[in-house]
């Protein structure tokens, strides 16, 4: 009888409690941080396979471009300071490009190598006239 008393005291005052409006402007406001919560990885999920799909898009038009680097096909792979090297060549590319008047004109990385290692055998031919 005595644990019979104790527990219907109890559950008057949760009652009490548990019905008042504080009580349930606490409940809401908790079920409206769960839901927020939970729709951050619904929208992150969604967001994830629509970069992907982007990504392999981008990289089915790399493989099929006739001249471009199959290179940066896995690019999202690669270390931040991989990314770093890679940007810089890319820029050193670009005013490659600039220097010789053909901004227009595209070049792939391999291209770049090959008319590096080409100048580079023209200058020395050069310098051997010389």
């Amino acid at each position: 009888m005595k644990i019979s008393g104790s527990f219907d005291k109890f559950s008057s005052a949760v009652s009490k409690v548990t019905s008042s409006p504080i009580a349930f402007i606490c409940v809401v406001d908790t079920a409206i941080a769960i839901v927020t919560f939970l729709m951050l990885f619904v929208i992150q999920q969604a967001q994830s396979k629509d970069t992907l799909a982007l990504q392999l898009k981008l990289n089915e038009l790399i493989a099929a471009t006739k001249g471009a680097s199959n290179r940066v096909l896995n690019i999202e792979d690669m270390t931040e300071e991989e990314l770093k090297v890679l940007k810089k060549f890319y820029q050193k590319l670009s005013n490659l490009s600039e220097q010789e008047g053909h901004s227009g004109i595209a070049h792939s990385v391999d291209e770049a190598k090959i008319n590096e290692a080409f100048k580079e055998e023209i200058r020395n031919e050069d310098q051997d006239l010389i």
